[in-house]
């Protein structure tokens, strides 16, 4: 089969690699880059336990196909820590609510969160619940993950206000 040169941008990192056309961009990340911390659950879309954001959207990994993803720069579980000695504020929240109980769809849900506080720093459960609608927990009741996320939007909030006052 031929396969297709692909150029993308993962977690600030241009990476050049070869993909056969029918490939999941979920397959060329945990395949060719080697980046396993984005999960394939269910492979068509519907536990989101593989979202990713490319150019700046939040997507299901599972169906997007690595060639559509050329030039993109796409943000992974592996990139949302700022730096390597700190944790974002959703992986600190988390990890103090007790928020994830077997981890697998933590990937995904925290890509989401992340979306979601982006944009809105300070949303209501509501807005939580719809924030996160495509990403399925089997093992939680949501509860922890809402507190963690109401967390760690209160701690960006206050941090960008910060910033804005400096």
């Amino acid at each position: 089969m031929n396969k297709i040169h692909l150029e993308i941008t993962v977690n600030g990192e241009a990476r050049s690699m070869m993909v056969e056309g029918h490939h999941s961009l979920l397959d060329a990340l945990r395949e060719e880059a080697g980046l396993t911390g984005t999960k394939k659950g269910c492979d068509v879309g519907d536990c989101g336990a593989c979202t990713v954001i490319v150019d700046g959207r939040p997507v299901n990994a599972c169906l997007m196909l690595a060639v559509e993803a050329q030039g993109a720069e796409i943000l992974t579980i592996e990139g949302l820590q700022p730096d390597p000695d700190t944790l974002h504020p959703l992986q600190e929240a988390f990890m103090e609510h007790g928020a994830s109980q077997c981890g697998f769809c933590s990937p995904g849900i925290l890509i989401m969160a992340k979306c979601l506080l982006d944009r809105n720093p300070l949303p209501s459960d509501e807005e939580i619940r719809f924030g996160l609608s495509g990403n399925i927990c089997r093992c939680t009741g949501y509860t922890k993950i809402f507190d963690a996320i109401r967390t760690a939007g209160r701690r960006m909030a206050a941090a960008r206000a910060q910033s804005v006052e400096a």
